[in-house]
C-alpha cells in the first residue's frame, strides 16, 4: 500500500513538473517562479522533488514490462 501512495505522489508533483514546463514553453509564464520566486531555495526544492520524482517514475517502465510478461 505504500508504494501505491509513493507512485501517486510521485505522479502527481511530476505533472505539476509537466503542466509548469507547458506553460513556460507555450507562454514564457515559470509558476514556480512566480508562485514562490527564481530560484529561491524553496523553488529549487520544487524544482528538485520534480526532478526526482521522474527519475523514480522511471522505475514504471520496469514495473509494465513485468505486469504485461504476466
Amino acid at each position: 500500500m505504500g508504494n501505491k501512495v509513493l507512485d501517486y505522489v510521485a505522479l502527481t508533483i511530476s505533472i505539476i513538473g509537466a503542466v509548469n514546463w507547458g506553460l513556460v514553453g507555450f507562454f514564457d509564464f515559470n509558476l514556480v517562479a512566480f508562485l514562490f520566486g527564481s530560484m529561491t531555495w524553496f523553488s529549487r526544492i520544487v524544482y528538485a522533488l520534480v526532478g526526482l520524482c521522474g527519475l523514480y517514475l522511471l522505475t514504471f517502465y520496469t514495473k509494465s514490462r513485468d505486469a504485461m510478461a504476466h
